[in-house]
């Protein structure tokens, strides 16, 4: 066998054991390490090669900025359980419950809220679920809607900044965090407005499918209904813009204050403010998080540690270099490879989280796309929106297996009146899944909806330049009284610093 023909082979043999269902960290690590030793074998590289990874382990593991996913997810996992969710799905409800689709419109509104201050899917899924699903059943709403827009827009918070993902897609594309964050707003903003524009179209279309909550069930009115509304929506809205103004997260913002890691640690101290202002601050609450917390954080860093040796041994048998030979070489150019690998990205999402695409796949697309020209921004923005399926599509979509677990319990504690057929929230996605692909279409083929909210670089044009000189003086009033005096040569010196600035 020769070395050339070694990559696709480890490539291969990296999609069958990521869909063996074997703990994909450790699955990876055995398939770098036997994919290592065959190839010193073959005499490919030398053994010293492999005792580059305990310190490309350590590397990787002494990155500041991995610090940011324990913050971030702590901070969520506390907002998620201090009662927030509650208090504003039940004030939206009922500001919106008139409109017809009302409800749907609170839900795609506090999931923006949410998905921005928790950044969990699971959690987020499970608690608007738990609240709205029986409400929504109440009055009438269609199953295949209520299921649909519960799980899309627990999904919405992979894409909101200050999201998890683009924390992740940061570190791996060498990109800062704040510009990833100011990248992905207008995609976010887009995709609420689509979700909103369907509820509409539906409550036109179909109104029996979306009708409006009776008058009698609406216990506030007024300024109490405004004044329960704010007090959800201005403690997390100045948490929201604190942490990503840190960071410089925020459009057409010019630096950031603190580092992602920084931002995290504020975002901790805002959310127990919050909790404690919620009064659901506890020592269980506390425990909790922490729990939850430590379970990502180990199986991030795992996830990482299997992905480095996999990765090494795959550059030492010239694995990017095939990579890159076989993308750079699709029809089309830029759209050509951006189409593929976005296929190739939703398809492989059926089976993978986003953390093992981010750590296992980026790396490898990366080198190529900057090579293509891309910008790594709006790569990165762009694979974010991609990712967002992964929670959605059937059958394996994580967003629809928790809504399945939650609404067979709301079943059995006569929560609603009947159960939820598997079919219903299958089908219920496909419009939601259809909506999300339309903006990765989008944000392809529309650039600037991801860029506009960058700094732009100032560029200069060199042939517009004007050096102005002043005009030469006579000799008797300059002090000029005979070549190679010391004024004379000083001069001579400052002019050639003017001319070698101009040439550079």
């Amino acid at each position: 066998m020769q070395m050339e023909n070694f990559a696709p082979i480890m490539f291969a043999g990296l999609v069958v054991v990521m869909l063996v269902g074997f703990p994909v960290a450790f699955s990876l690590a055995a398939l770098g390490l036997a994919s290592g030793f065959y190839a010193i074998e073959m005499g490919w590289f030398p053994a010293a090669f492999m005792s580059n990874l305990p310190i490309s382990i350590f590397s990787i593991l002494s990155n500041d900025l991995l610090l940011a996913i324990p913050f971030f997810t702590f901070m969520g996992t506390i907002l998620e359980k201090c009662g927030l969710a509650e208090d504003m799905l039940d004030s939206m409800g009922q500001l919106f419950g008139p409109v017809k689709g009302g409800l749907g419109y609170s839900v795609i509104i506090v999931g923006f809220i949410l998905g921005a201050i928790t950044g969990t899917v699971a959690g987020q899924v499970i608690a608007m679920a738990l609240i709205s699903l029986p409400v929504m059943i109440r009055y009438g709403y269609n199953m295949r809607y209520a299921t649909g827009v519960l799980a899309a827009s627990g999904t919405i918070t992979q894409l909101v900044p200050p999201s998890l993902v683009l924390v992740v897609l940061a570190d791996q594309l060498g990109k800062p965090v704040g510009d990833m964050y100011k990248g992905a707003w207008g995609p976010s903003l887009m995709q609420i407005g689509m979700f909103a524009l369907y509820t509409y179209g539906l409550s036109l279309i179909k109104p029996e499918y979306v009708p409006g909550v009776p008058k009698e069930a609406r216990t506030l009115q007024g300024w109490a209904l405004w004044s329960k509304c704010l007090k959800g929506i201005i403690p997390s809205a100045v948490l929201i813009f604190t942490v990503l103004g840190s960071m410089g997260g925020l459009p057409f913002q010019d630096s950031a204050l603190a580092t992602p890691t920084e931002a995290g640690a504020m975002g901790v101290v805002g959310a127990l403010i919050l909790a404690a202002m919620h009064k659901r601050l506890n020592g269980a609450l506390l425990w909790e998080a922490m729990h939850g917390t430590m379970r990502l954080t180990a199986m991030v860093v795992f996830i990482l540690i299997g992905s480095r040796v996999f990765s090494q041994v795959f550059q030492g048998v010239d694995g990017a270099k095939w990579v890159e030979h076989l993308l750079t070489g699709l029809p089309g150019g830029q759209v050509g490879f951006l189409i593929v690998v976005n296929i190739f990205v939703f398809f492989l999402a059926f089976f993978l989280d986003f953390f093992e695409i981010a750590f296992i796949i980026i790396p490898m697309l990366a080198p190529v796309a900057d090579k293509l020209g891309i910008d790594l921004i709006w790569f990165g923005v762009l694979l974010c929106v991609n990712l967002q399926t992964s929670f959605m599509h059937p059958p394996f979509g994580f967003a629809l297996f928790y809504l399945r677990g939650i609404a067979d319990t709301l079943f059995k504690d006569k929560r609603i009146p009947m159960p939820v057929k598997s079919n219903d929230i299958y089908m219920g996605s496909v419009p939601w899944v259809l909506m999300q692909i339309l903006l990765v279409v989008i944000v392809i083929f529309f650039p600037q909806s991801v860029t506009a909210f960058l700094d732009k670089e100032e560029k200069i044009d060199v042939d517009k330049v004007v050096i102005e000189m002043p005009q030469d003086a006579p000799a008797e009033s300059s002090g000029l009284t005979q070549p190679g005096t010391e004024t004379e040569k000083s001069a001579t010196s400052e002019q050639d610093k003017i001319d070698d600035l101009f040439k550079k």
